[in-house]
């Protein structure tokens, strides 16, 4: 249940204040995970380094701001749930559950091993909010299935560089960004 004093005195119509403020509360939740999504990806597209740079630092750009656009279609839909979008930088470290990207400048292959990794996360987190809205809000579901469809998309993108013609992962069983770059670069050198 939705605290009382973040509860909105206004929603969208046939939602209760408080499933607006459930609503509103799990978005925010997404709002702070695609705003360091798209601070991480940037991060990446200045940072890599190697044989392969300028293929990886375009290939970042396009999900920097679909991203970014993600982010501003849910911050938006909080507002209109009657929410209060919270997207200060303080706001986000305070409220993350995931600890902050570890590398600077790497190999492409080790960004991609660890950007591997970092949209394993948001995209299980994505799911399980999609999951909670859809007996919920429909029109909330809707916008995190079409966010779904981007980041799966933009995913395949990062996972088809550390791919085998056999379809195994470097990454395969990694669960932290140094092990999936690490992996990733192993796998290079194994390849």
């Amino acid at each position: 249940m939705a605290d009382s004093k973040n509860v909105p005195s206004y929603t969208v119509p046939s939602l209760s204040n408080e499933d607006g403020a459930k609503v509103a509360a799990i978005l925010q939740e997404r709002l702070n995970a695609l705003t360091d999504l798209h601070l991480t990806l940037k991060h990446v597209h200045w940072n890599v380094v190697g044989p392969h740079f300028i293929a990886v630092h375009e290939m970042l750009d396009p999900q920097v701001d679909a991203v970014r656009l993600m982010a501003d279609d849910v911050a938006e839909r909080i507002a209109t749930l009657g929410g209060e979008p919270l997207g200060t930088p303080g706001a986000l470290v305070a409220q993350r559950t995931w600890d902050d990207y570890h590398l600077g400048r790497a190999t492409t292959i080790e960004h991609l091993g660890a950007l591997d990794e970092v949209y394993r996360g948001v995209i299980t987190d994505h799911r399980a909010a999609a999951d909670t809205t859809a007996e919920l809000d429909d029109v909330t579901n809707d916008l995190l299935i079409g966010n779904l469809r981007e980041l799966e998309q933009f995913h395949w993108f990062v996972r088809a560089h550390l791919e085998t013609a056999g379809g195994e992962l470097s990454t395969s069983g990694e669960r932290s960004e140094q092990g999936a770059a690490r992996a990733a670069r192993e796998g290079e050198h194994q390849g």
